[in-house]
């Protein structure tokens, strides 16, 4: 059976150098389900996540009758990879793909979808649920009490709110916070009084402009560059009380654990009336450093899983996962897993040219920071 074949391939590639404990599982395709596959691979191998997934579902698996959503769907495929006997092969993911057809009408049909949109769909409703949980567990006494004071912290996982009538003070946290929030602040200077007034904001990934021939580094720079605000786009500044020009920024205030790059190759070209995908060549480095932060400062990172687009336009095409583990390069494609050499990378950076024969290029990049545990 082909299953078999490719995995005792990975095996023998890997030979003595297989990882202890490590699964590597291709994801069946339910017809066009490759935007979903590539994005699951990702985060099973976004090792913090894993494992506050498996702790999840471990402290959560007692309840029998419990509903089903989107978070247990997941926490069951990853229990269900990770709980193999056989070290490769193929799972059907065909639950959790229910699910979310289910959840989200955006993904019910078998049209080509957008890999970053569900990305950002999957960790907002896993947010959604483990903070509707907290809510209901803080609202019901006798099941807080009833419960251990540690299965209750791991519902919420993150530290215990305090609330003020009825009200929680602090913004809610959850691990999906702690793997991927990060906070931006977006500087603004009247230049008639030179009042600086900064507005946060949280972001689960950051999605920056390319252009032709740049780098992650060009374009993090240009994501953080200075415009000016002037003619019909002035700024009102409440000390000036009026309208005035001023200068804006957007910096990263805070990094966050696992730093998440859209590229965003999709774009609307008006005199063709429809989106075009730009196969521009944009070089990711193995290491980032993110420089001009204002918490953190010069915060290092380490590539650990690219998500690629194959095609020549936005409507159509594959996405396959590059993903790092205990440093090998593997490449999944739906149910295959096969072993790729970091040499080969470049070649996802995307085309010099307009036209070209290459239509595999990088879309999304996770980046791990070094300075915390991964």
């Amino acid at each position: 059976m082909v299953m078999g074949a490719t995995g005792s391939k990975l095996e023998k590639a890997l030979g003595e150098q297989f990882p202890e404990g490590e699964r590597y599982f291709g994801l069946e395709n339910f017809g066009n389900t490759c935007y979903c596959n590539s994005v699951l691979q990702v985060l099973y191998f976004c090792i913090p996540f894993r494992e506050q997934l498996l702790d999840y579902y471990e402290n959560n698996k007692i309840v029998g009758d419990a509903e089903e959503n989107l978070l247990t769907c997941l926490t069951d495929l990853f229990s269900q990879i990770s709980s193999q006997k056989k070290k490769t092969g193929v799972i059907s993911p065909r639950r959790f793909v229910q699910r979310v057809k289910k959840q989200n009408e955006l993904f019910r049909s078998y049209m080509h979808q957008d890999a970053h949109e569900f990305l950002n769909f999957l960790l907002n409703e896993l947010v959604d649920i483990l903070e509707r949980e907290s809510n209901a567990a803080n609202a019901s006494p006798e099941a807080s009490s009833s419960s251990s004071s540690s299965s209750s912290e791991k519902v919420a996982n993150g530290p215990s709110n305090p609330t003020v009538n009825g009200l929680r003070k602090d913004p809610f946290v959850t691990w999906v916070h702690d793997s991927f929030q990060g906070i931006l602040t977006n500087e603004t200077r009247c230049l008639r009084c030179e009042t600086v007034t900064a507005r946060d904001e949280t972001f689960f990934d950051l999605s920056l402009d390319i252009e032709q021939n740049s780098s992650i580094t060009s374009c993090l720079k240009n994501f953080s560059s200075t415009e000016t605000l002037n003619a019909e786009d002035k700024f009102f500044c409440d000390k000036c009380c009026s309208l005035q020009e001023a200068q804006k920024r957007m910096k990263i205030k805070k990094p966050p654990s696992i730093l998440v790059i859209h590229l965003k190759r999709f774009k609307y070209i008006e005199h063709l009336g429809r989106n075009k995908k730009l196969s521009y060549r944009v070089v990711f480095p193995m290491e980032l450093k993110l420089m001009n932060t204002v918490e953190d400062p010069d915060t290092e990172y380490s590539l650990f899983a690219v998500v690629v687009h194959i095609g020549t336009g936005p409507n159509h095409g594959h996405y396959v996962s590059l993903v790092k583990s205990h440093n090998h390069w593997l490449y999944f494609d739906d149910e295959t897993v096969e072993m790729i050499d970091e040499s080969t990378m470049h070649k996802y950076f995307g085309s010099s040219q307009e036209y070209s024969s290459n239509t595999e290029h990088g879309y999304i990049l996770f980046y791990e920071s070094l300075g915390k545990s991964s």
